[in-house]
């Protein structure tokens, strides 16, 4: 698979969230609902963003930051910036390239990527993208629990010979969530679009008269901590659990093993009412303490949104929906192009708070009307 021709970006786009209108004309309705629908009232959806607006930066002034910079180490690499792109499915819904597209656009901009299990693309023409551009980032395998231990042991040999260097083990969506808008549409996937890297048939449900679907069927296959655990003994990988929000799961997490984890409400697509990520991870920084790997995602749009993360506790973020539409407006320079206008948003929010390195982010770079 080859990217197609190299696309303009859209005339009047300054920041992210230009690129959504320009995104939205060129998806069809179905799968705009499926990518920017929430669950029930999508009261997470909204509260992921506005959580963000509402915390405040107290900048410094005077202070010497030539020689400033955005890298940051990550679990023993040095990043040239703390972005990633989040795992988002079937991503040819929003463009033929797909995550081929988004692949070498990360590369291109030194940000790493997080590849999902439901990606559209193979993941080794993903890992090629990567492995072609000695600059890019970390490149990380997405997991959904699938109650196949064949498959899945299948399944991460071929990831480690892909050439990715961590899984991410989605751990806060063993059902989908209510949503309303997706089904009002009447989202389906097209006959085209489908999880190429998933083969194989899920196993039916067995269930007796008046057993429920849900926690009959689903429940008994859905991944506990014994599956983390499996996981741990089964791959050379390190592993992050994607979708914590609880200290308490944060620091169980840490004592079975895995290297991080990512504060998530899946981008207020499972729990409906769930707070919002800005709000849950100094909460969990606090619980785990300074050495544990935590990222972040959900509502992330602005370069002082990322600087607000560092500043709370986040060793990185991850970028979701807006890269998606960035892609669906100008396929991979699109999607570079968002990445650069966020690293540029996040300089000048560093340069303009007296922040010479994102080692220096703390709590006292944030407004408190207690102090």
């Amino acid at each position: 698979m080859s990217l197609s021709a190299l696309q303009p970006i859209p005339a009047g786009v300054a920041n992210l969230a230009d690129f959504e209108a320009h995104a939205q004309a060129a998806m069809n309705a179905e799968a705009w609902a499926y990518l920017n629908g929430g669950a029930a009232d999508e009261i997470t959806l909204r509260a992921n963003r506005s959580a963000w607006d509402a915390i405040q930066l107290q900048p410094r002034v005077l202070r010497d930051l030539s020689g400033g910079h955005t890298r940051v180490p990550l679990l023993g690499s040095e990043l040239a910036h703390p972005v990633l792109l989040a795992p988002i499915a079937y991503q040819r819904l929003a463009h033929a390239d797909g995550e081929l597209a988004s692949a070498y656009a990360a590369a291109a901009q030194g940000a790493g990527m997080v590849l999902s299990a439901q990606a559209s693309v193979a993941m080794e023409a993903v890992a090629q993208a990567f492995a072609a551009e000695p600059q890019s980032g970390p490149l990380w395998f997405q997991l959904y629990w699938r109650d196949d231990r064949g498959f899945m042991l299948e399944l991460l040999q071929r990831v480690e010979r892909a050439g990715f260097t961590a899984l991410v083990l989605t751990v806060d969506a063993p059902v989908h969530g209510a949503r309303d808008r997706e089904r009002r549409a009447g989202f389906k996937l097209p006959a085209d679009v489908r999880a190429v890297n998933l083969g194989g048939l899920k196993k039916p449900l067995d269930l007796q008269p008046g057993q429920s679907a849900l926690f009959d069927g689903l429940m008994p296959r859905a991944a506990t901590w014994a599956e983390v655990d499996w996981l741990r003994a089964n791959s050379r990988l390190p592993l992050l659990l994607k979708g914590v929000t609880h200290a308490d799961d944060a620091l169980e997490a840490h004592k079975r093993g895995a290297c991080g984890v990512i504060v998530s409400n899946h981008g207020g697509r499972t729990l409906d009412t769930v707070p919002a990520s800005a709000e849950l991870l100094p909460r969990l920084r606090e619980g785990v303490g300074a050495d544990f790997c935590v990222l972040v995602d959900g509502g992330i749009r602005r370069g002082t949104d990322v600087l607000k993360a560092m500043a709370l506790g986040a060793n990185a973020v991850l970028l979701g929906r807006p890269y998606v539409h960035a892609l669906a407006a100008a396929g991979a320079h699109g999607v570079a192009h968002a990445l650069r206008l966020l690293r540029d948003e996040l300089e000048i929010a560093m340069a303009l708070s007296g922040c010479k390195t994102l080692a220096e982010a703390g709590p006292h770079l944030l407004w408190s009307a207690r102090k």
